[in-house]
């Protein structure tokens, strides 16, 4: 039973107060699979008052309670894992394989880490004769985005559960099926009612009154730098806390001693992830100058190698892009590189051969980028890939920083010692050395006009407490 004209409010299912529908697109057929309710203020303001009403008694619930409640989550995601990766595929055109391996797995990742940090988590200690407590912030607005739908409601989510806090999310209209799953798989582990609610809008609609929300005390956003300049500005009238995650441009240095057939090969994977659709991988690959034409030639290889289609397919590797406004502005993009200069080595605008529907976009890679490019300063969100060139690692370093994002940046060198030395001059969030696996315990965040605050593990629990500092409380 689709989900998708209602909300779920105080531990039920209800109707909206007077909705707007929007429709909602398989983005790789273009057809309309369900039509969603949006929200407006008035359903905000019955989702903040039942989250006000529930937190005192959740706020009072104990560590083990929350852990057990974790778990029980965790128990019935598994159950209904594979209801969750066709959610993500015919939402945001997810390759079904992709969705069950990468975005599906996101749940249980996060949870179990999360699971593992409240374990072992200390929300008081003695500093001579001050208790400083950890105590939830209060009732939390949580905004979410298309692309990583679950990784998103769930590193939000989860650390707000495990500090006490209660909360109303509104998901991307876009990806909305896999939030009202996951509201479902919440109701059934026994999250009580009005702990958290779901309200379904669009940014001006929903987003903007839980910004603004007298009785919010805390908006964590996920989504662009421009949506999150206006979130931060309507936050700012009632003084709440607010954490982001925006935009990224992230650079990807590769060091003269590198395997370069590997580490072209695995570059061009990791900004080909999600089709492209994700904040923090590398779209820029910055090489040795002299190593310009074989990066190249091996990057034109590897995107040949991707089988752009149906995401029912278990063969496809990229699907399309989420909707037509983002298919056009990369199509501009794409369009913008070649204009200005950039070598196209393959791809470009238009959709691949043989798909006359759906918003697919040619795997693409440009050479001989330089930093004033538009392909070098903005966020594509597709599968582009722009390679760079540099002479001396103090010039690499200087490209690399040189953009006004901050989330994410990558080393690769066969000397472990000469990557560590660059990774610490890049200012980014997050550095990867030579394509780790990821870490779910590692802070993940940004600086610059990429946010601020962090979320995975310990550093995301800690968004949702404040501290309290309770002077001559005397010694233990």
């Amino acid at each position: 039973m689709s989900r998708a004209a209602q909300f779920y409010i105080d531990g039920q299912w209800t109707d909206p107060v007077s909705p707007a529908w929007f429709d909602l697109i398989d983005p790789a057929t273009e057809s309309t699979i369900d039509r969603l309710a949006l929200g407006n203020a008035a359903d905000v303001d019955r989702a903040v008052a039942a989250a006000r009403k529930a937190f005192a008694a959740y706020s009072a619930t104990s560590v083990q309670e929350r852990i057990d409640l974790l778990r029980r989550i965790v128990r019935v995601y598994e159950r209904r894992y594979d209801e969750f990766a066709e959610a993500m595929r015919i939402e945001m055109g997810a390759p079904i394989a992709f969705a069950r391996k990468a975005q599906a797995a996101r749940g249980p990742a996060h949870l179990n880490a999360l699971i593992g940090v409240l374990e072992n988590f200390e929300f008081e200690e003695q500093r001579g004769t001050t208790r400083v407590r950890l105590e939830p912030v209060g009732v939390c607005g949580l905004i979410t985005p298309w692309n990583w739908p679950i990784n998103q409601i769930v590193v939000k989510i989860v650390p707000a559960l495990a500090a006490g806090c209660t909360m109303v999310l509104k998901p991307s209209e876009y990806s909305s099926l896999s939030a009202l799953l996951f509201a479902e798989v919440a109701h059934e582990a026994g999250v009580p009612p009005g702990v958290l609610n779901v309200v379904n809008g669009d940014g001006p609609g929903v987003g903007a009154a839980i910004a603004s929300h007298p009785d919010i005390d805390m908006v964590s956003f996920t989504g662009s730098t421009r949506a999150g300049i206006l979130v931060a500005q309507m936050a700012a009238e009632t003084v709440k806390r607010v954490a982001q995650e925006l935009g990224g441009k992230s650079a990807n240095i590769l060091l003269d001693d590198v395997n370069l057939d590997d580490a072209v090969t695995r570059g061009v994977a990791a900004c080909f992830t999600n089709s492209g659709q994700s904040c923090s991988i590398p779209t820029r690959m910055l090489v040795p100058r002299h190593m310009m034409n074989d990066a190249a030639q091996i990057a034109k290889a590897a995107a040949l190698g991707y089988v752009v289609g149906a995401t029912d397919s278990e063969t496809t590797h990229l699907g399309p892009l989420v909707n037509r406004n983002q298919f056009e502005r990369v199509q501009v993009l794409i369009q913008k590189g070649i204009d200005e200069g950039a070598r196209l080595v393959t791809g470009g605008t238009g959709r691949p051969d043989g798909l006359s529907k759906g918003y697919y976009v040619k795997p693409t890679i440009f050479a001989d980028v330089t930093p004033g490019m538009t392909i070098a300063r903005e966020e594509i969100f597709g599968p582009v890939l722009s390679i760079m060139g540099y002479d001396t690692e103090d010039e690499a370093i200087r490209i690399a920083n040189g953009t006004d994002y901050g989330l994410a940046a990558y080393v690769q060198s066969a000397d472990i010692e000469r990557a560590r030395t660059i990774g610490r001059q890049l200012r980014a969030g997050g550095v990867h050395l030579n394509y780790p696996a990821p870490d779910f315990n590692a802070p993940f965040g940004g600086c610059k006009r990429s946010g601020n605050g962090r979320e995975w593990g310990e550093a995301g629990l800690r968004e949702y407490l404040e501290i309290k500092a309770m002077v001559g409380y005397g010694h233990d």
